[in-house]
């Protein structure tokens, strides 16, 4: 997964802004906090994921479904792979 070494950083941060969300939705439901603001939280959380997902998905594509240089069973084990995921995103 080189493709993911090159932006490790990028992609660390934004999973660690993600698992602070996480935290303060923990830290409202402890507290009794309003169920409007536990609600924009989880909202947050769920976009911020998304874009996770999105660029890793755009990510996994270039790498190993249309760069040109993959041979034709990379190809296909590529595509397979990302079908799955989007299988189980989607369901």
């Amino acid at each position: 997964m080189a493709h993911i070494s090159k932006n490790r950083d990028k992609i660390l941060a934004r999973v660690r802004r993600i698992a602070g969300q996480v935290a303060a939705i923990e830290r409202n439901v402890v507290s009794d906090a309003s169920c409007s603001e536990t609600l924009h939280l989880v909202a947050a959380v769920r976009g911020a994921v998304a874009g996770l997902m999105d660029e890793l998905v755009v990510e996994h594509l270039h790498a190993h479904v249309a760069a040109p240089d993959l041979l034709p069973a990379d190809r296909a084990e590529g595509a397979e792979e990302l079908a799955t995921v989007l299988r189980r995103h989607f369901r």
